[in-house]
């Protein structure tokens, strides 16, 4: 940060909260970044938030984003995250309502309608489904899938009780997965066919109010099992549904997009204390 106050904007994506920053003009210090970010996402001591998405510049698209979670690592894709930075976008003029923007991921497309927004997702890798995994000398049957980012489900009866934070923080480290680990999903369908999400999150290290990425995966994975069809309605943690489309292609899958609202909070100027 080269001047003494940065602009931020709050927002929240279903409960993913983050810091955004119109990053185009290049006012952020590239050479302290990590713990730069990792400070400003501590919560009562900061701003707080569950990761910091820079816009910038770009050649290929409307913009370009970088997404870091509060631990300071950059990620290829988060998509609450996604559906914030492409409403702010739209609200700041850098791009119409129909836009496209650059990740480490690819190229992907987005629409923003008022509050809500529809974003593509990056395409898939193909589902692994219902595998063992030895987690402390038990054995879980667990499901897997990437979308953008690495995700792993298990199907649950008592969503409620399940032991999010314990046994996910387990198998986000688990030697199966390394050296970049996994995020982890407990999931349970419900009575209408809809389905509750908790998500164990890596680099936030913690259970999150909801997480776009792990309920693309999950229904991607639900509709592999026979279990649903597009589109899929997923209730997080933080009490709102997201909305996820996909075509069948094969085994696969295309045309993958997630729906849900992306709330702009407050905007605000970061001093440098708030990184001390």
């Amino acid at each position: 940060m080269q001047d003494s106050t940065l602009t931020f904007y709050k927002m929240s994506g279903s409960g993913n909260d983050f810091i955004l920053v119109d990053n185009r003009a290049g006012l952020v210090d590239e050479g302290n970044l990590g713990p730069f970010i990792a400070s400003i996402c501590r919560r009562k001591f900061s701003v707080g938030a569950d990761g910091v998405i820079f816009i910038e510049a770009s050649d290929r698209a409307d913009f370009k984003w970088r997404y870091f979670n509060a631990d300071g690592g950059e990620v290829e894709m988060c998509g609450n995250g996604g559906r914030c930075a492409a409403r702010l976008a739209y609200l700041k003029g850098i791009a119409g309502p129909r836009l496209s923007f650059e990740t480490k991921a690819g190229v992907i497309r987005a629409e923003v309608l008022d509050g809500q927004v529809k974003l593509e997702m990056p395409g898939p890798t193909t589902p692994e489904l219902d595998y063992p995994l030895n987690v402390e000398e038990k054995t879980l049957t667990v499901s897997s899938i990437t979308v953008g980012v690495p995700h792993v489900v298990i199907w649950v009866t008592d969503l409620e009780t399940s032991p999010v934070f314990e046994v996910g923080r387990i198998i986000r480290y688990h030697e199966r997965y390394a050296p970049g680990g996994t995020n982890v999903n407990f999931v349970k369908q419900r009575d209408d066919g809809t389905f509750a999400i908790r998500t164990y999150e890596r680099g936030v290290e913690d259970e999150t109010l909801a997480c776009g990425t792990g309920s693309v995966a999950t229904a991607l994975l639900a509709a592999t099992k026979g279990m649903t069809s597009s589109p899929t309605v997923l209730h997080t943690r933080g009490g709102e549904a997201l909305k996820v489309y996909f075509d069948r292609s094969g085994e696969g899958f295309e045309n993958v997009f997630l729906e849900g609202e992306a709330r702009l909070i407050y905007e605000g100027k970061l001093w440098k204390e708030a990184t001390a």
